[in-house]
């Protein structure tokens, strides 16, 4: 059999698993946007400092990511949730070739339907700006300024993945500490880049709502990020290999990245 085929038929439900996970991802973001960003919305009249309103989506985004990562998908697909990361586990040889190309389909493709349900659900006040469908896009502080910040959001993001999850006392707490993050850059990046890490989540709104300028930046900054945080992580923890692909590996979901399968519960009998 076709390698390519005998993956996706032993591996689809991971795939489905890492779709529906950004899918929902999106549209947490997209609907908590325009609750608090739209011009009509109460909580912008009543939040009018640029900073607070960061503050609060940052605090949704973190709790989304979290309670993706803990998951019974997230814990079964590892919660990659990102193209970026994906390419960096492969790059780990943590991750299958054919299993990080169905997994970075599946990302694109659920990212995208997240948005436009978002779209179809909220219309012009989700895809016109200022909301602009969440898009991603450089602040007054220009590209580059945008490029390194992103590059270098990912690096930090990547490299407290691997040190926590190579730390055996806080490695179920990843998901925490990643949540936590997230919120922290939302809250203070932001302006100047959009504050992205992800290039399925950029397509996505971009697909959405039709802004494509200076997409290059999202498509490069964070795997370049994320893949310098490996090589600047194997030679500092030397004592700590990364153990696997996923932000929580549950003991109670199979593993298709190492191989692990949980056990068998024997059904007593009268």
């Amino acid at each position: 059999m076709v390698p390519a085929i005998r993956m996706l038929r032993a591996h689809w439900p991971e795939y489905l698993m890492e779709a529906a996970g950004l899918g929902t991802f999106m549209v947490s973001a997209g609907l908590v946007a325009t609750l608090i960003e739209h011009p009509a919305s109460p909580i912008r009249q009543t939040l009018p400092d640029p900073l607070a309103r960061r503050a609060l989506m940052g605090i949704a985004m973190g709790l989304t990511a979290i309670a993706l990562v803990y998951s019974p998908w997230g814990r079964r697909s590892g919660a990659h949730l990102n193209p970026a990361m994906t390419l960096t586990w492969l790059r780990l040889g943590k991750v299958a070739p054919w299993d990080a190309a169905f997994y970075i389909a599946a990302q694109f493709v659920g990212g995208a339907a997240g948005a436009f349900l978002v779209s179809a659900m909220l219309g012009s006040a989700f895809t016109d700006p200022p909301i602009s469908a969440i898009a991603t896009t450089p602040g007054p502080a220009g590209p580059l300024a945008a490029f390194l910040a992103e590059a270098a959001m990912a690096f930090g993001l990547m490299f407290l993945v691997l040190t926590a999850t190579g730390t055996q006392r806080v490695m179920r707490l990843t998901g925490l500490f990643v949540g936590a993050l997230i919120a922290l850059y939302i809250t203070v990046e932001a302006p100047l880049s959009g504050m992205s890490l992800n290039p399925a989540r950029t397509t996505s709104s971009a697909l959405a709502g039709g802004l494509w300028a200076h997409l290059w930046i999202y498509y490069l900054a964070p795997p370049l990020g994320m893949l310098l945080a490996v090589e600047v992580y194997r030679p500092l923890r030397r004592d700590r290999p990364v153990a696997c692909a996923k932000l929580d590996h549950s003991p109670h979901h199979r593993c298709i990245h190492c191989g692990y399968q949980p056990p068998v519960r024997e059904v007593a009998h009268a």
